[in-house]
């Protein structure tokens, strides 16, 4: 399975394909309001064999970015906590190299998932749950018409013990034509 465009291409991603990010996963601090520890090749290697385990549970959709711009792997993403019953899912543990940042790539890799989730998987709510201190990962969803619809207090523990709050952000199934025929116009 795979979603492309003319920027961008997402693969499933699995330990056949990860030793391609090991050298953006040991960028320091770059996954610093996470819970996952991708800093060394054996950390990367749990991450991604937890990811590709709920894969075949159809609990998450793991994917590698792969920027055809620049030529070269840029990070990932991951379909996650799939509900099937209620027709809502998370796109979360998003993670790109620094060259990769402010390039746009995030924006058509958003695109590509928004369009598969509602249009394909036709799920009714797409979810972001972001540390509230990441104000980059923030501005970016609420960038891509996502509403803010409450902050979790102290839900999740990070690697180095502290307990973030989570940021909820939604967008509905009745928001997406709308939004990409404006904030997404470019990429139709």
């Amino acid at each position: 399975m795979s979603l492309e465009n003319n920027r961008v291409k997402l693969e499933l991603l699995d330990l056949s394909n990860y030793k391609h990010l090991i050298s953006i996963a040991s960028q320091d601090r770059l996954v610093e309001y996470s819970p996952s520890d991708i800093s060394n090749p054996e950390a990367l290697r749990l991450y991604v064999q937890k990811a590709v385990d709920g894969y075949y549970h159809k609990t998450t959709i793991p994917f590698i970015v792969f920027d055809k711009v620049a030529g070269s792997y840029a990070g990932s993403s991951t379909f996650m906590n799939i509900d099937r019953t209620n027709k809502v899912l998370e796109i979360g543990s998003t993670w790109l190299g620094r060259e990769f940042h402010g390039t746009g790539l995030n924006m058509h890799m958003k695109f590509l998932m928004l369009q598969y989730a509602f249009e394909d998987l036709k799920f009714e709510k797409v979810e972001f749950r972001i540390d509230e201190r990441n104000l980059r990962s923030r501005k970016a969803v609420e960038k891509i018409g996502a509403t803010l619809e409450g902050i979790l207090r102290k839900n999740v523990y990070l690697k180095d013990g502290f307990k973030r709050n989570s940021c909820c952000y939604g967008i509905l199934l009745e928001e997406w034509p709308d939004l990409k025929t404006s904030v997404f116009a470019e990429f139709n």
